[in-house]
């Protein structure tokens, strides 16, 4: 198999910059390398966690979402080859390429955390990281009759870092409204709430108002469902390390998260396996036939979705600038966007670049939280996921920076 341009991912980056490339130039022949059956709009699985979306409204085909005029290829991939322009698949054939795009997405690591893949999904062990397990997150929120509530967030990078304490908010939220008495701790490994200054400050107010024990430096390494205890790597000021456990009612877990497998080692990856690009124009940093977009790239940016709405666009119009022979086009500021859920009604929208600039599409002051931004979360943001980005057109409302 041979074609002009192969894609290597079929989740948000991969189909919106395939259906981008082909609304510029329908005549380009593009295949894309894509195991699933299933596409998910995975920003929704904090929303079906806390009961306010619908797991079946998170998902659709995988063969209704391929744009029209690619050719899908169900299966996995194995390895690289750029020095010879191809792409090993799992079922022992190659595909070549003249151009080559990778965005495979994030990989959740379960196993890094001792016994979680024994009690994940039972014992009152939940995450939002998987669709099978959401659900049962919106059961724990729910069936929560008292007592201690943990929240854990592992070392970075993971997509959506703020989904964390989005759904710790929404629990919190709950628990205020129904006069459940719960005694909450956020449990991260970051030495702040976030890692943009001005959205940790002002989510220190959030975590007072829910009276919040906020806990970092803070890393879940090992947890007992059964025995309800979780165990903790701490580090203290001054760097020293030691185990904490935790008695728990619910704990609501985030895994650990890293390069595809088959990206670690392989001639694209960089010593973590994350690809290597230009974090300006997302080509490749040695081969200038590769680009790479989405959550598995090495650029400092926060692995989003609005991300990869961002950067579709910049790497269809930088390979086709390389197709063409001409110029480039306007770098990738690093822009990204976390809808904050501070609770069942509120978002505080955080918009930011590279170097933590804070890059408001708005006139309005970022750091308030607002029903109106909640409504964009809720109904507006998957309708521009589907309708929209999916199908390669460009929406943009112009980000600058913020002034305090």
């Amino acid at each position: 198999m041979k074609h002009q341009i192969v894609v290597v991912g079929g989740g948000s980056a991969g189909i919106a910059v395939t259906a981008t490339l082909l609304r510029k130039d329908k005549s380009l022949d593009i295949a894309i390398i894509e195991p699933s059956d299933t596409h998910f709009y995975q920003p929704a699985f904090t929303l079906v966690g806390g009961g306010e979306y619908a797991a079946q409204d998170t998902h659709k085909p995988e063969s209704s979402c391929i744009p029209s005029g690619a050719k899908w290829i169900q299966d996995f991939v194995e390895s690289f080859d750029p020095d010879n322009n191809s792409v090993a698949l799992k079922n022992g054939e190659s595909v070549e390429y003249d151009y080559l795009i990778v965005c495979p997405g994030i990989q959740l690591d379960w196993s890094k955390i001792e016994g979680l893949e024994d009690t994940i999904g039972k014992n009152g062990v939940c995450s939002n990281y998987l669709l099978q397990h959401a659900n049962y997150t919106w059961d724990c929120i729910q069936n929560f009759k008292g007592g201690k509530a943990l929240f854990t967030q592992p070392p970075m990078p993971i997509k959506c870092a703020g989904a964390p304490q989005k759904i710790m908010y929404m629990a919190a939220d709950h628990f205020k409204r129904n006069n459940v008495s719960a005694d909450i701790n956020f449990n991260t490994s970051l030495p702040a709430m976030f890692g943009v200054p001005l959205f940790a400050e002002a989510l220190k107010g959030v975590v007072a108002r829910y009276g919040i024990d906020a806990n970092f430096k803070s890393t879940l390494v090992a947890i007992d469902g059964t025995a309800k205890e979780a165990v903790f790597e701490v580090e203290d000021s001054d760097g020293n390390k030691s185990k904490v456990s935790k008695a728990f009612d619910m704990i609501h877990v985030t895994p650990p998260q890293s390069a595809p497998d088959f990206l670690k080692g392989s001639p694209i990856g960089d010593a973590a396996g994350w690809i290597e690009v230009d974090p300006a124009s997302l080509q490749h940093a040695r081969y200038e036939n590769v680009f790479g977009l989405g959550d598995a790239t090495n650029t400092p940016n926060a692995k989003t979705a609005a991300a990869a709405r961002l950067q579709a666009p910049i790497v269809a119009k930088n390979l086709l600038a390389k197709i063409n022979n001409s110029s480039p086009a306007q770098p990738y500021d690093g822009y990204g966007a976390c809808p904050l859920v501070t609770s069942n009604k509120s978002v505080m929208l955080a918009e930011f670049g590279y170097g933590g600039k804070v890059l408001p599409s708005f006139p309005l002051d970022p750091t308030k939280e607002r029903y109106s931004y909640w409504l964009l979360k809720r109904n507006f943001f998957p309708f521009l996921y589907w309708n929209i980005m999916l199908k390669g057109v460009e929406f943009n409302v112009p980000h600058k920076e913020f002034q305090k």
